[in-house]
Formats: structure tokens, C-alpha cells, sequence
């Protein structure tokens, strides 16, 4: 059988005038039958061929598609807490699934749908806190969800004293985060910036409200300066700082001041109201007289001392109240909330003087006539004395 042959075999081909060949009777017409019955078989023989090569095709296909699949609900993942350190930021208003992108770009997990899978999980997609955290490279997802936890975020804490002037409050931020004290400074110039009210005056000294702060270790020194004014706006709005002032008489800004007055002047809490009131009593006092506060000499020298000597109270300075009638121009430091609701209900009586009579326990007494004072300064002589 040729070539031509094997394929009528195979085809079950009929001659070309589209009828099958005839053969005679006898052994050629044997011949013939078992040719034919060769042909049917050769054409069933076909399609089953046919048949198979797809199944194999579609077979193939199905186990590769399986594989893509299952990798696809399976995602990569590594195992273990991984080694090394890596440190990765979360921006304001970054969803999970850009954050895992991001742990996956810096090697810190396999594979975003990892991550993703893992918080969604954890039910903790929709609580990732802004911020810096120290991360490992390599950890299995479910090990990177538990290290993105609000209580491992990488921060500055800084704790701003109440009463500490601005100056000081700049060095003390600077010591803190290892960021220059002059960008703070600069920082402070742009106050307009910084959030603060429009009664503030543009000037930062007694807003930058003395707190203990965590700060984001790339925060820059205005996004520290704008948070410790949001603290103040916080007070100010749990206070009802201006409509306070108001009904006082008073403006906010001043209020503010005599704020930073009592701050300074106050060597306990407890103290302050009735510190308060001196102020007041003094400013409406008939006939006028002056203020007389060490505290407000000492921001003019920028010295700490509670006490002015002769020779600084003759400072030409509109911080001088020994020589100047009312408040000082604003604020001499940062009152913190006491001092703030100190001076918003000051305590009543008639007091005008008081003295710090033992430096050592902070015990301030009050007097009403200069009689009483002398007596007072008396009684801290013989204290200093006695130290």
C-alpha cells in the first residue's frame, strides 16, 4: 500500500467521481469487502484521534489554569519573623491595600495579597494608624499585620513644661528630636502658618500649649509647632476661651496673658485662682495702680527669678509693669490648662499682695493692705534665712 493508499486508508476515500470502488465478485470482491471494512475502521479511528488531542488540550489547559488559580487564592508568602530592619511610614488617608503594595516594594512581605489577606483577617484594615514603624524584611504577613500596631509606632516624645517661654521651648524641642533649633525659630516666623487664632496676633509665645507630645521622626519642626497649637485651640474651644473673655471684659489675647502671669507667678495649682484675682483686683483698682509682677521683668531681662532686684526694675520695657499701667503687650510664657482656668475663674476676695513665703514647700500667702505684705516679706526673710 503506497502513501496515497494510507491515507484513502485512514480518510475512508472514495475515487474521485465521488462513488466508492466497485470490484468484481470472488476473491476480488473479498479483497474489496476487506478494504472497505479497513476504510470504516480507518474513519472511526479519526475523530476518536480528534477527540483525544483535544481532551489532551483542554486537560493541559485545565491544570495550568488550576495552578494560576490556586496562586492566585494562595499568595506568596514568607514564613517566620523575618531578619533585618526596615522602616516604613504610613501617609494620612492610605488604604491597606496601598500599604501592602508598599511592604511588598521594600521586600518586607512576598506579596500584597498576603498582607491584605492577613488584615483582612486580623479585622484590623480599616485601624492602621499613621506613622513610622520599624518593620523586618522577609516576615510572613500575619507577623508584619501585628508589628503595624499603634503601640509600636517609631516617635519623638518631647515634654514641654508649663510655664517654659518660648525661647526655652524651642531648645527643649530641639534637644528632643535632633532637629535645629533655628528651624523652629524660622518655623515660628511664618506663625500665620502654624494654625494659630486670629486673636493671637500672629505670635506664637503663650500658644505653643505645654504638653507631652509624640512626634513622627520626619515631623518637621512647623508640623511640631502646628500640633502643639492644635493642643492650645483644643483647651481654648473646652474653655470657651472667647466668649469667656467677653463676658469678663476682656480679649482673649489678654486673657492669654494674664494666663502665662499666674503660670509664672503661681508655684502651686491650688494657688492660682487667688493669684488670679491679685491680677484683677489690681487692673480695676481706684486708683489705678500698676501691676507690679516680677515675672513680666524677668521676660523683659530673659532671666528666671521670682524676684526682680532694684537695679532690673528699672528696665525700659513695655514688659516692665512695675513702670507701665495695665498688661504687658502678650503673653510671657506658655500657660498650661490650670493657669488658663485660673485666670477664667479667678477666686473671690479682696487679696491685692502675695508672697511666696517658703521657697522650699512653694507656699504662697495673701494680704490685702501693704501692712500685710510687709509682714509677709518679713516672714520669707527669716525662711531664707533659715535655708
Amino acid at each position: 500500500m503506497n502513501d496515497l493508499d494510507d491515507m484513502d486508508f485512514l480518510l475512508g476515500a472514495e475515487d474521485d467521481d465521488g462513488r466508492g470502488r466497485r470490484r468484481g465478485r470472488g476473491a476480488n470482491g473479498r479483497k474489496g469487502r476487506r478494504r472497505r471494512r479497513r476504510r470504516n475502521r480507518g474513519g472511526f479511528l479519526a475523530p476518536l484521534l480528534a477527540f483525544i488531542i483535544l481532551a489532551g488540550i483542554i486537560g493541559g489547559g485545565g491544570y495550568y489554569g488550576y495552578r494560576w488559580v490556586s496562586d492566585a487564592l494562595v499568595p506568596d508568602d514568607y514564613t517566620g519573623q523575618g531578619t533585618g530592619e526596615v522602616v516604613i511610614e504610613i501617609k494620612d488617608g492610605q488604604s491597606a491595600g496601598e500599604v501592602a503594595e508598599e511592604l511588598q516594594r521594600q521586600g518586607v512581605v512576598a506579596s500584597a495579597r498576603a498582607f491584605t489577606n492577613a488584615i483582612d483577617s486580623a479585622g484590623k484594615s480599616a485601624s492602621l494608624q499613621p506613622g513610622t514603624y520599624k518593620m523586618r524584611k522577609q516576615m510572613a504577613a500575619a507577623e508584619a499585620v501585628k508589628l503595624l500596631d499603634p503601640k509600636n509606632l517609631v516617635v519623638a516624645k518631647a515634654t514641654i513644661k508649663e510655664g517654659l517661654r518660648l525661647s526655652d521651648t524651642f531648645k527643649h524641642l530641639a534637644e528632643k528630636t535632633g532637629k535645629p533649633q533655628k528651624e523652629f525659630e524660622n518655623a515660628a516666623k511664618s506663625a500665620e502658618d502654624l494654625g494659630l487664632p486670629r486673636y493671637a496676633k500672629g505670635k506664637l509665645e503663650g500658644y505653643a500649649f505645654p504638653a507631652t507630645y509624640d512626634f513622627r521622626p520626619n515631623a518637621t519642626p512647623a508640623e511640631m509647632l502646628t500640633q502643639m497649637v492644635e493642643r492650645f485651640n483644643q483647651t481654648a474651644e473646652r474653655v470657651d476661651l472667647e466668649a469667656s473673655a467677653k463676658k469678663m471684659g476682656y480679649t482673649p489675647h489678654e486673657m492669654i496673658t494674664i494666663a502665662s502671669i499666674i503660670q509664672a507667678e503661681a508655684g502651686r495649682h491650688e494657688d492660682m485662682p487667688k493669684i488670679a484675682r491679685v491680677i484683677y483686683n489690681r487692673l480695676n483698682h481706684e486708683p489705678e495702680m500698676t501691676l507690679s509682677m516680677d515675672s513680666t521683668v524677668m521676660y523683659a531681662w530673659r532671666r528666671y527669678r521670682t524676684r526682680a532686684t532694684s537695679a532690673e526694675l528699672e528696665i525700659k520695657s513695655p514688659y516692665n509693669t512695675y513702670k507701665n499701667l495695665g498688661l504687658p503687650p502678650g503673653p510671657i510664657a506658655n500657660p498650661g490648662d490650670h493657669a488658663i482656668e485660673a485666670a477664667l475663674s479667678p477666686a473671690k476676695g479682696p487679696w491685692l499682695f502675695f508672697v511666696a513665703t517658703d521657697p522650699k514647700s512653694n507656699v504662697t500667702k495673701f494680704a490685702t493692705t501693704e501692712a500685710e505684705r510687709q509682714a509677709l516679706l518679713a516672714e520669707l526673710e527669716r525662711n531664707s534665712a533659715g535655708g
